[in-house]
């Protein structure tokens, strides 16, 4: 859930635009591919990026918004593998992420 006055609809106001919301959906390879048919535009993270090349023109915010991703789990299922596993490929995604955009900088 995303706390009132922050996130994507925030930073356009700051940008002195208000944005028109056409589609929504948690779904990011959904948004991904409206945004590849042409008919919108959208502020996506970068963990989108991280499995693959962009196939449209993505543009970097003044003041990139940042969030926290965190999970959790009863004691009891923490220890479970499928809980572990979506931990590991999280925090791999985080670095991987990273990763890129430190490199991006310095090319």
């Amino acid at each position: 859930m995303r706390r009132r006055g922050t996130g994507p609809n925030q930073a356009c106001r700051q940008a002195w635009f208000e944005p028109g919301l056409r589609f929504e959906t948690a779904d990011l390879m959904a948004h991904i591919r409206v945004i590849e048919s042409g008919t919108a535009a959208a502020i996506l993270p970068d963990l989108v990026r991280a499995s693959r090349a962009p196939s449209v023109e993505t543009v970097e915010l003044d003041r990139a918004p940042r969030r926290t991703v965190f999970t959790s789990a009863r004691a009891a299922s923490a220890s479970r593998r499928a809980i572990r596993a979506v931990r590991r490929v999280l925090s791999r995604s985080v670095e991987f992420a990273a990763h890129n955009e430190e490199s991006a900088r310095t090319n």
